[in-house]
């Protein structure tokens, strides 16, 4: 059988151990697949870096569209990222020439995903991207192969290991937000500008593919809503501890009666649970589907080794001769799904208010949370000196969300708290 000959657009981290794979370990690969991967092209923006891996036998495209387009390639690998630009450019060249098409980018998919699977099908090609999501946790394939008989109910999981590495130091070490993510910088856990992770972006972009395969839809991220974890305190970790819970940054995609909730935040989940359980910088996915019940997939979420492993694993499938639809189903049948508010969404919440301990203040926070349906579970309250600041903290029942930020607004209003109120969801998986 003819090689398959792989050009790789995007020389960084990723992009320079798949060069090495397809060079170090052609015999291998070639036994599984029954095919042999040549790398016969590369792009990337400096020839003269030191990228670990031999490339004086590979072509050279300083442009990636040029790389897309040239005869030397059977399949297009696109490792440079973002959602738009040349990344953009390249692919859709690649699907245009009829050429399969490998990314590990969750930013072009989540904006442009179904105009790229249409173009794909149109083509009788695959456009493969199981590196996009949880790094070297093969989700995309679970959900879109494995799980595929299933009507899957919710996928959820930890998405994004620069903060669930800042939430697990901060637990362990008793460290503001501001020295752990100062830390996971000089480590190379966090970017220089962190903002696209700690902010919830990340998660979102990852999120929303997942609940497309899952759920058959058209990928929706601004039907997401994102909050990030720049808020929790040492304060809140500890608090959680308490009452026997953990904090991490969830994305959570649940199939409902009146559409489809997708939410990104910190959520509250119970010791002793799966995802309770991972620690720095991992990842973990569940997904609920109607005949294999609940499934639990972990592993690395990020870096060179687990992401590059998902890349190889899709070019192997081509390699195979292996064409599944992008997201699990025809790309034609793929529409915008019914998106449930966030202020529909129900469940318990983490209530801490900072109050100055006087007669009355309690009356107050109960009052306002009474009037709007809010009922409470538990409370924890420390005591001080008469006249200064105190945390309290409340557990309540289930509540929509709109009663219970409706309540909160009341309790700012009247004037009995000295800071902005901290809510946490709580997830009782």
């Amino acid at each position: 059988m003819t090689p398959l000959r792989i050009g790789i657009a995007g020389l960084g981290t990723v992009g320079a151990a798949v060069a090495q794979s397809i060079v170090s370990q052609g015999a291998a690969l070639a036994a599984k697949c029954g095919r042999t991967l040549e790398l016969t092209a590369v792009s990337a923006r400096d020839k003269r870096k030191d990228r670990g891996v031999a490339l004086t036998k590979v072509e050279w495209f300083d442009d990636p569209v040029k790389l897309a387009q040239s005869a030397q390639i059977d399949v297009f690998v696109e490792l440079m990222g973002g959602e738009g630009g040349a990344a953009k450019a390249s692919v859709e060249a690649a699907l245009a020439r009829g050429l399969p098409v490998v990314t590990a980018n969750k930013a072009l998919l989540a904006h442009h995903g179904v105009a790229l699977a249409k173009a794909a099908e149109s083509k009788n090609i695959p456009l493969n991207f199981e590196a996009a999501v949880a790094g070297g946790i093969p989700i995309i394939k679970a959900l879109r192969e494995g799980l595929g008989a299933n009507q899957i109910e919710r996928v959820y999981g930890i998405l994004n290991g620069t903060c669930n590495y800042i939430l697990t130091t901060m637990e362990a070490s008793g460290r503001a937000f501001a020295d752990v993510l100062a830390e996971a910088q000089k480590l190379g856990y966090a970017e220089a500008d962190p903002t696209f992770d700690i902010g919830g972006m990340d998660t979102a972009h990852k999120l929303c593919l997942l609940a497309a395969v899952a759920f058959g839809n058209a990928p929706a991220l601004d039907g997401i809503h994102v909050e990030g974890i720049e808020r929790v305190s040492i304060a809140d970790i500890k608090f959680a501890d308490e009452f026997g819970y953990r904090i991490k940054l969830l994305g959570v995609a649940t199939r409902t009666a009146n559409g489809i909730e997708q939410r990104v935040h910190p959520a509250m989940v119970q010791h002793g649970t799966p995802l309770a359980d991972v620690d720095g910088v991992f990842n973990a996915v569940v997904a609920e589907g109607d005949l294999a019940g609940k499934s639990v997939y972990e592993g690395r979420g990020a870096g060179a080794g687990p992401t590059s492993s998902a890349v190889m694993a899709d070019l192997l499938d081509i390699a195979r001769g292996v064409r599944l639809p992008t997201f699990g189903a025809p790309a034609s049948t793929l529409k915008r799904p019914v998106i449930v508010p966030m202020g529909e969404h129900i469940g318990p919440c983490y209530l801490r208010f900072t109050v100055i301990d006087r007669p009355g203040v309690i009356a107050v926070l109960s009052r306002c949370l009474a009037d709007q349906a809010v009922s409470i579970e538990s409370m924890l309250q420390r005591s001080r000196s008469p006249g200064e600041a105190v945390p309290v903290v409340m557990i309540t029942h289930e509540a929509r969300e709109a009663s219970m930020t409706k309540a909160l607004q009341a309790i700012v209003a009247a004037g009995v708290v000295t800071e902005q109120p901290v809510m946490i969801r709580m997830e009782r998986f």
